[in-house]
């Protein structure tokens, strides 16, 4: 377990406090293995892998978009972008998830509230501070913010603006917090920092001290799911409180009176749940992620033994098992010899692959953007690939690479999958070309809990049903690559053979 400071405004960066890696090549097991998290848990740090250098990296995602997608969705507050405008090219996205996600959680729907200072060349020269301090004083002439959340950016960082102290300035003067969110895009190699950096930010500023406890109440760490977590927790007598996405800042402030944290993800939540039991004393769930009947199971007994609900938990897991059990069989009928492939983060990926062998769809191959050999608690009942690993098997192909398409290609090449789950949409028509149909998980709560395999066993026998205009799809089109980079089996072989790009080159 490793000390969150919150006496600085800068998160530590994953690669520096968890060993954070975001490329590798083996299977499951190996890297489990090499990740050594039961001993790495005593000190606190992770391990240093021996991760591979590839020669070039195609482009990706960066910390400062994690921090638009988080702190820019708290209701009744403000993003700054404090950025030249070409960093609010994802609003538009991130505008339409946010107002499906306040549509399908009952919310009054809102466009998000992010402003940018602008920055041009003549500010680069001469220091952007002014033009962050008349930002910060027209966002609160205009709405009244309960909170403003300013964000950093790789121009920022350069010319060296001290955000912090204009934060304090007018965090004295309008009497409501200004939280510094520092997030250049090369302060860390892989995006999920950005998430920390959020939630760094709201735990200095938002959070309030407790004055009393809601012992009812358990914090969600999600993005902008649907509400699944509601239903079922509500079996144990437990209320929920969504957070960070789409929550107000007031329900940000009373994650300190909770009774205990839980996260979809470990990736997205184990730095809040480990502030909050570190700062404010919430305890967090430390259990497998809710994901197929093994990890839910492990993760209500969690909670309720947390909450005091143990007399309500047995009965309720018991009933969960009698009335899926039928239609789970059903599935496993339906996708007999079917076979599965995954690309998302990297803990959810381990809870998908877990209910997609729970459905009897075999999973030979996956790549996950990014691998954390520890999590900020150090606990290993939150090791997800080790669960993953022990209880239902290895992965014989199980690729690190950081979102880069030329790598999906010779993955999906090598494994030809009968469908593929990913979360980041922009590669699933990469995988149509191929004639493979896709899943992008918008929902990213359609797996989670004991309604997740039959939710997600539905959702994949409805993509198989494309399966045919894919193939056809990909008897028509091409895609970017050579026909030598096609005919490729490794997605690895240019790290390990550099050279090979000009042989690539000259055919």
């Amino acid at each position: 377990m490793a000390k969150i400071n919150l006496d600085t405004t800068a998160v530590e960066s994953r690669e520096q406090r968890l060993g954070t890696i975001v490329y590798w090549d083996g299977n499951a097991q190996e890297l489990s293995e090499a990740s050594g998290y039961s001993k790495k848990s005593k000190c606190g740090k992770g391990c240093d892998l021996c991760e591979m250098k590839g020669p070039f990296t195609q482009p990706s995602v960066c910390s400062e978009q994690m921090v638009e997608c988080q702190a820019g969705n708290v209701r009744e507050a403000v993003l700054i972008q404090h950025a030249p405008i070409g960093c609010s090219a994802s609003q538009t996205l991130y505008n339409t998830i946010y107002r499906i996600g306040l549509a399908s959680r009952g919310h009054k729907v809102e466009n998000l509230k992010i402003s940018s200072t602008n920055l041009t060349e003549g500010d680069m020269v001469f220091g952007g501070v002014q033009k962050l301090r008349l930002t910060i004083e027209d966002v609160w002439d205009q709405s009244h913010p309960q909170a403003i959340f300013v964000g950093t950016s790789c121009a920022t960082g350069i010319i060296g603006d001290d955000v912090d102290s204009v934060a304090e300035e007018y965090t004295a003067k309008l009497g409501i917090p200004v939280v510094p969110l520092h997030c250049e895009g090369f302060r860390s190699k892989h995006w999920s920092t950005g998430f920390d950096q959020t939630q760094h930010g709201i735990l200095r500023q938002i959070v309030r001290k407790p004055t009393k406890k809601q012992e009812d109440l358990v914090n969600v760490i999600n993005l902008w799911g649907s509400d699944v977590f509601g239903p079922m927790l509500a079996n144990l007598n437990l209320r929920v409180n969504y957070v960070v996405d789409m929550a107000t800042v007031e329900e940000l402030a009373q994650m300190s009176e909770a009774a205990v944290t839980v996260a979809f993800c470990n990736t997205l939540g184990t730095y809040l749940s480990e502030g909050l039991e570190q700062a404010f004393g919430v305890p967090q769930a430390r259990a497998p992620q809710p994901y197929g009947v093994l990890g839910t199971d492990a993760w209500l007994r969690e909670i309720a033994k947390i909450t005091h609900r143990e007399h309500l938990v047995e009965d309720f897991i018991k009933r969960e098992h009698e009335r899926i059990a039928p239609q789970v069989e059903e599935l496993r009928r339906k996708l007999k010899g079917t076979q599965g492939f995954i690309s998302t983060g990297s803990a959810y990926a381990h809870g998908l692959i877990e209910v997609l062998r729970e459905l009897g769809v075999t999973v030979n191959g996956s790549v996950v953007f990014h691998h954390d050999p520890i999590y900020d608690s150090g606990d290993t009942s939150q090791d997800t690939l080790a669960h993953l690993v022990d209880n239902y098997g290895n992965v014989d192909d199980f690729v690190v690479s950081i979102r880069q398409p030329f790598q999906f290609l010779t993955a999906l090449q090598k494994h030809k999958p009968d469908f593929i789950l990913i979360r980041h949409n922009g590669l699933a028509p990469l995988a149509a070309r191929l004639g493979i149909p896709a899943a992008p998980l918008g929902d990213e709560h359609i797996a989670i809990g004991y309604n997740g395999l039959i939710n997600l066993g539905n959702l994949i026998l409805e993509i198989l049903e494309r399966k045919r205009f894919c193939q056809d799809l990909s008897k028509h089109v091409t895609h970017q690559y050579t026909d030598w980079w096609a005919a490729q089996t490794d997605p690895a072989i240019l790290a390990k053979h550099p050279e090979l790009i000009w042989e690539g080159v000259d055919q």
